[in-house]
């Protein structure tokens, strides 16, 4: 893969219950970025149609709905994805090799009849939102950076392109993979914006240093009063962390 520019490493999470509202971010944004994240809660509210308006505008869809069911159920899921034409998609690696590895397939599979590049299929290793008391209390009473490393092995293992990792396992899961592992680091707080419910976080800067490939950020762009402005700010972060002028 070509080296990324900085505008190329910023997703924008579109963390709205609207398409209209989430459309109207897109539009005052074209200018700065040009990959959205498409959640849980927006495609939810507004089906694969969200998908496509966000294409028509010229801009590509990260489709974040972290897929975790049996093998066979989560790859059909996998499959309808990919028609959409998708950038990018995630699945969760606790639900395993053998599901992770079924959806891959049928990425390609599908990607292949459409006569498309496949999308890049990424795994969740550990929520953001999780700290190791969290984790204890669902019954995972393990190191969380062993653990992150141990499920980014077996997404590798099954074939997947990279993981979704917080900004505090970055270091580790890409030494371990080597640089053309996909690395999504969400998490990502400016020095400037509050934390919110992320627990695991760092500055966009200090994400891409330690080696991620693309860093997703919501509230603090979407949030704010000049969304655009916001953007440009976190974009020159960016640079000044790959040392560009």
């Amino acid at each position: 893969m070509a080296p990324l520019k900085p505008e190329e490493r910023l997703i924008v999470a579109l963390d709205f219950d609207t398409g209209r509202s989430a459309l109207e971010m897109v539009d005052r944004l074209l200018d700065n970025v040009r990959i959205f994240k498409v959640g849980s809660e927006l495609f939810t509210a507004c089906g694969p149609k969200i998908v496509g308006e966000i294409q028509k505008r010229g801009c590509k869809v990260f489709l974040d709905l972290k897929f975790h069911d049996i093998p066979n159920t989560a790859a059909k899921s996998a499959a309808a994805a990919a028609r959409l034409g998708v950038f990018m998609m995630n699945v969760h690696a606790s639900g395993g090799e053998e599901m992770m590895k079924r959806c891959a397939e049928a990425v390609k599979v599908e990607a292949h009849k459409m006569g498309v590049s496949a999308p890049k299929l990424i795994a969740v290793t550990v929520l953001t939102s999780l700290d190791k008391k969290a984790l204890k209390k669902i019954g995972v009473d393990v190191n969380i950076q062993a653990h992150v490393l141990a499920l980014s092995h077996l997404a590798a293992r099954a074939g997947l392109d990279g993981v979704v990792s917080s900004p505090m396992e970055i270091g580790p899961v890409r030494k371990k993979l080597g640089g053309g592992f996909l690395i999504v680091t969400p998490g990502v707080r400016p020095e400037w914006a509050a934390s919110n419910d992320q627990k695991r976080f760092a500055t966009p800067a200090e994400a891409v240093r330690k080696g991620a490939t693309y860093v997703v950020v919501g509230r603090p762009i979407t949030g704010v009063e000049n969304p655009p402005v916001a953007c440009q700010r976190i974009i020159e972060e960016i640079k000044g962390a790959c040392g560009r002028s």
